[in-house]
Parts: structure tokens; C-alpha cells; sequence
């Protein structure tokens, strides 16, 4: 972990990923924007693993990033942060949301998404990225993160 700023702009939380190149290539997007990444266990994967760092490439020394044991852990570490939570299962596009610098944009598994629990307990803070053909289940992770956070950072210029 290198921190590169004292105030990061946005933070991606990806909560159980199972496939190291969609978090390599969401590490890579970090970098490029100072945004820290939180992973929390279990990873479905060693963050040793080739495919992670070659999605990375040499990014990884360049980006702010922390593990966490669990989702408790993570939520104990900032009570007072803002919370976005990306599912296929809500109604709310991500573009209706009116994103700050600091808050935290969460994703689930790339095979089942968050936890129905986290959904429930958070409904408000729920948000979709809006597919016109029903036939597509999802969108790949790292697309789906890149979209929602290229949104906020563009929301955010001129705010700092």
C-alpha cells in the first residue's frame, strides 16, 4: 500500500471479488485517479496472484489500498462515511445519485453480487447502472466500477 494523497477523492470497496484480473484492472483505474481500494474477505483469490498483478501491471505500488476481514471491519473503520451500493437488484440509477469526494462506492461478487442482507439493511443507498436489454444479467465488474466512478470524479470537478 502507498498512499498518495492525504484526502483521497473516492473510495471503491469491492466486497468478496472472485476474479483477480477484474480487480487488477479496477486496482489500474484507482491509480490513475487517486482512489483508494478496499477489499474485503474473503478474496477468491492470493493478492499474490500473477493475474492479478499483470491486470495491475506495475500499478499496485502506486495505489492507496487496505484489506479488510469482513464488512463489519470495514464499516467500524469509518462510521461516518457515505455508502453507494451498486446492484442489478435496485431501481435507482447510479446518475440520479449525487456523489461527494470520500464516499464509498460498493461492489459485490462478480457471480452473486452483495449479500441480500447488505442490500436490505442499506435500500436507500442502493443503485443500478440501467441496461436496456433484459436478456444481459450484469456487466463485468471492473466496467461496472469504472462507469460509476468516472461518474462521481465527473460530478466532482469543480467542487474541490
Amino acid at each position: 500500500m502507498s498512499p498518495l494523497s492525504p484526502i483521497p477523492h473516492f473510495h471503491i470497496v469491492l466486497v468478496e471479488p472472485e476474479i483477480p484480473p477484474n480487480t487488477g484492472a479496477i486496482a489500474r483505474f484507482c491509480a490513475a485517479t487517486d482512489t483508494v481500494l478496499h477489499l474485503v474477505e474473503p478474496l477468491g483469490f492470493k493478492l499474490d496472484d500473477r493475474a492479478l498483478k499483470r491486470a495491475g501491471m506495475d500499478y499496485w505500488q502506486q495505489v492507496t489500498w487496505h484489506t479488510w476481514p469482513d464488512w463489519a471491519a470495514l464499516r467500524a473503520a469509518h462510521p461516518q462515511a457515505r455508502f453507494h451500493f451498486l446492484t442489478t437488484k435496485a431501481t435507482r440509477s447510479y446518475t440520479e445519485a449525487r456523489f461527494e469526494p470520500g464516499d464509498f462506492l460498493v461492489f459485490g461478487r462478480e457471480t452473486r453480487g452483495l449479500p441480500e442482507s447488505l442490500l436490505r439493511e442499506n435500500a436507500r443507498a442502493c443503485l443500478t447502472i440501467p441496461m436496456s436489454n433484459p436478456g444481459v444479467r450484469s456487466l463485468n465488474l471492473a466496467t461496472a466500477a469504472a462507469i460509476v466512478l468516472f461518474e462521481a470524479l465527473r460530478q466532482s470537478c469543480g467542487r474541490r
